[in-house]
Formats: structure tokens, sequence, C-alpha cells
């Protein structure tokens, strides 16, 4: 790799951690008159960002670039994402996956503008970033070359990182007593390595930052009531808002009833287990509440094939698969599903619970006097007769075959009583 021509200039997704500092270094030493530029997405990390452009520059780029990018990141990756219901492997939020697509898009058009030859990044070649980022850049720019140091250089582990950013006089907050790798945005925080390497063992209380204990939460619950305007939340307690300024509040309100924890083991798109700790409060109580709209708003067909939908749709965000047509076209379907997901839904807070209270839409399929067992004139009970014969029809069919042929209903095998008896 030493002195190689063939990159002139380089975007590097930079974060400021212990990675990205030491890549910046490692870049100019390992391709000659290399120039490097740094990239950094505010989507929410807050003071990680302080100091940023010093320690790049002191790291050796010529150039940082820090832009805000929370709001699109709300609204044109979360939101979508939570309007179709995708949750990875039945618990995970997807708070990191589809934050990497924004990211990678704009390092992107930063490297068209600047007439960078490539693109780097610091994701280690056992995780999923890489194939995010890399994915990204394929659909956008496949001429750009994607330089990935983890899967190249000689550093091994963050005990390796830490002693080549000494070696090279790199300013670094990471030390070996945080060894935890985290990913924070205005969506969540996630926590791994360390301790949590182990899965039999609990999370060090001290590692969360987001979130209170359910056991140091409030005695008392907290009532909020969340706006929908198409399936897309508007208003906290009839407070209008940005996407930012909403999943603010809810993060601090959640945060403070210890909402949002999760631990989970997760099966990584290269092939291995890897455990996670994530804090998720403001997505948690969206997530429910945006549930408990479309129970009211979606028929149940509508609901039933969304939901199998959101299961490819989850799958293709956790693999980095953002810019596809497959995604492109079941957002088709999903938009078409949240026209009339409008309303309003009640949350209780208690201590790590999201509990609904509360629905109402104007659009609502939910009728009172329908549902009562005492109105006819919609439903009439003895139309249930006819219904149930029809719907049990093969059950029929098939248990009659059985008894003309001279032979036991299938489901008809003797029960041995006998183990059921008290002594």
């Amino acid at each position: 790799m030493q002195g190689n021509p063939q990159v002139k200039k380089v975007v590097l997704a930079y974060s400021g951690g212990l990675d990205t500092s030491v890549i910046v270094p490692w870049l100019k030493n390992n391709y000659e008159g290399c120039e490097v530029i740094c990239f950094t997405a505010d989507l929410g990390q807050q003071e990680e960002l302080d100091g940023l452009e010093e320690k790049a520059k002191k790291s050796g780029a010529s150039k940082i670039y820090i832009e805000d990018l929370r709001e699109a990141f709300l609204n044109d990756y979360v939101f979508p994402t939570m309007q179709a219901g995708a949750v990875y492997e039945r618990d995970y939020l997807l708070g990191t996956s589809f934050a990497r697509p924004i990211i990678a898009k704009r390092m992107v058009e930063i490297a068209e503008a600047e007439g960078a030859d490539a693109v780097a990044h610091g994701c280690t070649g056992k995780g999923n970033d890489q194939v995010r980022f890399e994915l990204t850049v394929m659909a956008l720019n496949p001429k750009l070359k994607v330089i990935a140091p983890w899967r190249e250089w000689e550093i091994r582990s963050r005990e390796d990182a830490l002693a080549y950013a000494a070696e090279y006089h790199i300013p670094v907050t990471h030390t070996e007593k945080d060894i935890y790798s985290r990913d924070r945005n205005i969506f969540h925080l996630s926590h791994e390595g360390g301790l949590l390497e182990d899965p039999w063992l609990e999370p060090d209380p001290q590692m969360y930052q987001l979130t209170v204990s359910p056991e140091a939460a409030p005695d008392s619950a907290e009532v909020v009531e969340i706006g929908f305007v198409a399936g897309r939340p508007v208003s906290i307690n009839g407070e209008e808002g940005s996407a930012v300024e909403l999943f603010t509040t809810l993060n601090r309100i959640g945060g403070t009833h210890g909402v949002g924890r999760i631990d989970i083991v997760e099966n990584r798109l290269v092939g291995m287990k890897s455990r996670g700790v994530y804090e998720t409060p403001a997505g948690t109580v969206l997530r429910r509440a945006h549930q408990a709209l479309e129970s009211i708003c979606l028929d149940k067909h509508t609901m039933g094939y969304k939901d199998q939908l959101a299961v490819k749709y989850a799958e293709l965000v956790y693999n980095g698969m953002w810019f596809t047509r497959l995604r492109e076209a079941l957002d088709a379907f999903v938009k078409s599903t949240q026209a009339q997901v409008t309303g309003t839904v009640r949350l209780k807070l208690y201590k790590g619970n999201v509990i609904v209270v509360g629905r109402k839409s104007p659009y609502s399929l939910y009728r009172e006097d329908y549902a009562s067992f005492g109105e006819e004139d919609v439903y009439n009970q003895q139309d249930a007769h006819g219904f149930i014969q029809l719907f049990g029809l093969p059950l029929k069919v098939e248990a009659l075959l059985d008894l003309e042929g001279g032979k036991p209903v299938r489901y008809r095998q003797p029960l041995d009583y006998s183990k059921f008896k008290r002594d």
C-alpha cells in the first residue's frame, strides 16, 4: 500500500472517535500525497461534535465538513421505517442501520464536489456498517474507490488503535477504561463490546446515558398524547413542532421513565452473532403510538399484509439496501396505507413501560354502535351460522370422509386421562 499513486484525494466519514481519528494519519502514511477531507453528519451526537474541526485538522485532515442532517434523517429515513413497522429480529428498531445511508449519500456528494477519487470509512471487517456504507456508494457512484482500513491495516484491536494514535500524537478521547463501542444519534444510542461480549453478564448500570433504570424512574406515571398526520408524528400534548423538536422532547420524557432499553443478541449480515444494548426512548414511544393508531385506522387485510412486508423492509434496512428499487416499491405501498393514519394516541409512561390508554381518529374504522351486542342493523348475529358453516367446510368434509371410510377422525386420538389424576 505504501506510496499507492491511485488515490490523490479521499473523503472520510469522520466521527472523531478512536477509529476515524487514526484513519486520517493512516491514509496519509499509506497513500503518498493523499489529501484527506473529513465529513461529519450531525445526526444528534450532541457533545460528540465538540472540537471536531480542531481534532480533524490536528490529525492531518485538510478540511472538514460538519453538516446538520437531523431533520432529513428523521423525515426521510426514520419516519418511513417507522411507518412500515420495520423491526429487525423482533426488537431492534434499526437506529444505526438507517443512519448509514444518509451519511454515505452525503459523503458521495461531497466527494464529487471536491473532485475526490475515493471515500473511506472506519467500519470493521466484522460488522454490518461496512456493507451499508459500501452498498450506498455502489448505488450512487460506483466509480469512487472505497477504502476500508480495518480490512487492510495491521491494527487488530482497540488497544492497537490507541497505540497508533499515541505514536502519531493524535488526540483521542477513547481510553482503555471506556472500551465500549457506541453509536449515537437523535434516534438511539447503542453499546457494544467490553463486558457485553459475554451475553450472560448484566450490563453495567453506569453504561447507560439516555435512560434511567426502571427501578429509579418516577413512582408516578406520565401521560403523553402524540398527534399523527398520515402516519407521521406532528405534536406532543397538542404542541406541534419539527421532527427534531418532537424527538428531543420525547427522548427526554421517555428517558426519565426508563423507556426504550433493549438487550439483544442479533444475527449480523456477515454471519456472526453479536450482542448489543440499545437505548431508544422516543422511538419506542412513537412505535407503540403508531401501532395503536393503525389498529383503528387500517382494515384487517391491509394490516395483515403490511405486517408481513415489515419483516422484509427491516431486512433491507439492516442489510444496507436502502437505495434499492424494492425498498422504493415497499415505500409506495406503505405510503398508501398511511393516508388515513391520522389522529391522537394517549399513553402512560411508567417505569420502562409504554401503556396505550386511548386512541382516536377521524378515520377510525372502529364503531361502538357496530361492535355493541345490542345493535342488529349492521351485524345480524343469525348471519354467523352460515359464515361458520362455510368457514369450517374443509374441516367438516375431511372429518366426514374419515367417518364414511370407517376410520376415526384424525384428531380423535384417545387421550390418556390417567396422567391428569390427582394423587
